[in-house]
């Protein structure tokens, strides 16, 4: 029923209703809201895991869509209001509808071709895995995949993730997200 509305208020039809809805992001070792297991976890500043990116699926990505980018953000992260960028791919082809577990080598040897990674905050490219402060409630790591309008942003050398992340979001026609959460006790 709430599809019919939507169709009628935006004048589309009851399929193209369901497929503006649809973009979505999924992971086999990462569920919604669920733990992300240590294999997950970087492995430095005192936290003892894999480093491994998990494997991220999507799928009904908008129409117009010319490439994907991915931005892996933890927003609880004690920076006085930054936050801390754990991936940043950009340039992901359209070809592209997942990246396999273990894609954020430093090397991007695990990236589709045309991809590439952006450094972190942990100061280098590939996936820098969850690692808060001891104590702290578990924080949320929000894995955002945007859906670009272009097939390639033309980053300079170097660019910093908050730029990538900028540029991302000034061409974005949608994004599907998934959170995980992850913490350490004293």
């Amino acid at each position: 029923m709430i599809h019919k509305i939507l169709a009628v208020a935006l004048g589309m039809s009851l399929a193209g209703a369901a497929l503006a809805q649809k973009f979505s992001l999924s992971s086999a070792e990462i569920k919604q809201n669920g733990r992300i297991a240590t294999e997950q976890v970087f492995n430095g500043f005192g936290c003892t895991g894999g480093n491994v990116s998990p494997s991220l699926k999507w799928s009904g990505a908008p129409k117009g869509t010319k490439s994907f980018a991915l931005l892996v953000h933890d927003p609880d992260a004690p920076t006085g209001g930054a936050g801390w960028w754990h991936w940043v791919v950009v340039n992901i082809p359209t070809t592209a509808a997942e990246l396999g577990k273990g894609a954020g080598k430093a090397d991007g040897t695990g990236l589709p071709g045309g991809a590439v990674q952006i450094n972190t905050d942990f100061g280098a490219p590939g996936w820098g895995g969850p690692c808060p402060p001891q104590g702290d409630k578990p924080h949320h790591y929000r894995f955002t995949l945007h859906a670009l309008k272009v097939e390639k942003l033309d980053l300079p050398q170097g660019a910093t993730a908050s730029l990538a992340g900028y540029m991302v979001n000034a061409n974005s026609l949608g994004k599907a997200r998934l959170t995980g959460l992850y913490g350490r006790k004293k």
